[in-house]
């Protein structure tokens, strides 16, 4: 009974949170913060606010660190829309009895690109430039209690196209609850809680007239204006439920992601993970789920495919995780990871 009493709440929440649909698309900046982190939870269609383990917990809920007893380090990578390359790096490492110190950082690139003018529109001979987006955090997660665990994330964001860039600092915070309910989770994270970015550099450097008479200078030099605009800042509420517990040496995994950005619809995000001996994953989900099948005819997330493998040595277990998302009119996203825990 307590099982569809669970499938009953997901279900809930599911097709009560679908109806309210606000968006403010195009208002933030450094939106590569946006762009989810490991295989594992990709695979999963992003519903992992209240799975949020190991070190890419740091980036979905840092709370999940807290429950860390061992070293862990990992790394994923991901050729990303448009030609970009999308990565994620982080390490945990267990403080005291109760309680986790991570760091982590997030890379999106791309390759130089060849400057065009109105009097070079085919490209200056030897002239590019490059862009890219960093963001570096520390995090800190503790138990309060064996079953409520909290995390802090501070982080610095840095943005930069040919000689101009911005920057700004921005907090996440998290909080993971098990429950007696049948070993049901509950999570909820907010992420880039932070100050506004703007622009600056040498591009904006221009020559002015202040006055338009003769006899006066007309080559001050002057800096362009640009606005300042806000983080991406979104929260996430979740449940994730084990439904096998090890039973037949199998593990089910269920989890729901309700999203709440300021820069986009809200949204809902389904996963489910398999696990076989321990050993062996298979993952599916569906990202951006707008309820009743209904979708934002400009978003074209959809469902997403995973694969794990968990080979572990005496003191040393390695996690090899690949997912596959669709993107619809937009290229397919494929992602790497690799976990190494000590």
């Amino acid at each position: 009974m307590k099982r569809f009493k669970i499938i009953g709440l997901m279900l809930f929440l599911i097709i009560g949170f679908s109806r309210a649909q606000v968006t403010k698309v195009g208002t933030t900046v450094a939106n590569f913060l946006l762009i989810e982190s490991g295989a594992r939870a990709v695979g999963m269609g992003g519903a992992f606010v209240a799975v949020a383990e190991g070190p890419v917990a740091m980036y979905w809920n840092p709370s999940g660190i807290a429950r860390a007893d061992k070293f862990s380090t990992s790394f994923s990578r991901s050729d990303w829309l448009l030609d970009l390359s999308y990565n994620f790096v982080g390490a945990v490492l267990p403080v005291g009895n109760s309680g986790s110190l991570g760091i982590s950082a997030q890379f999106l690139n791309m390759d130089d690109m060849q400057i065009t003018t109105e009097f070079f529109p085919e490209g200056v001979e030897n002239g590019y430039f490059s862009a890219g987006n960093y963001a570096v955090g520390v995090s800190y997660g503790f138990r309060l209690t064996d079953r409520f665990s909290m995390g802090f994330t501070g982080k610095l964001i840095y943005e930069y196209i040919s000689q101009s860039s911005a920057t700004a600092l921005a907090m996440d915070i998290g909080t993971l609850y098990t429950t007696e309910f049948d070993g049901l989770q509950i999570g909820m994270s907010i992420s880039n809680y932070g100050t506004k970015m703007q622009l600056s550099g040498g591009d904006l450097l221009i020559q002015h007239d202040r006055y338009d008479q003769e006899g006066n200078n007309p080559n001050i030099n002057a800096n362009l204006a640009t606005d300042a605009y806000d983080l991406p800042l979104i929260f996430r509420f979740g449940l994730s439920w084990d439904a096998l517990k090890g039973r037949n040496d199998s593990n089910l995994l269920l989890a729901v992601d309700a999203l709440v950005p300021n820069n986009n619809y809200q949204s809902l995000n389904a996963g489910v993970e398999y696990v076989f001996k321990n050993m062996f994953s298979l993952r599916g989900g569906y990202n951006t789920w707008y309820g009743f099948g209904q979708r934002d005819t400009d978003d074209q997330s959809g469902l997403s495919f995973g694969l794990g493998l968990k080979y572990s040595f005496e003191v040393t277990s390695v996690n090899i995780d690949y997912a596959y998302r669709d993107y619809g009119v937009l290229k397919d996203i494929q992602m790497f990871a690799v976990r190494l825990t000590f």
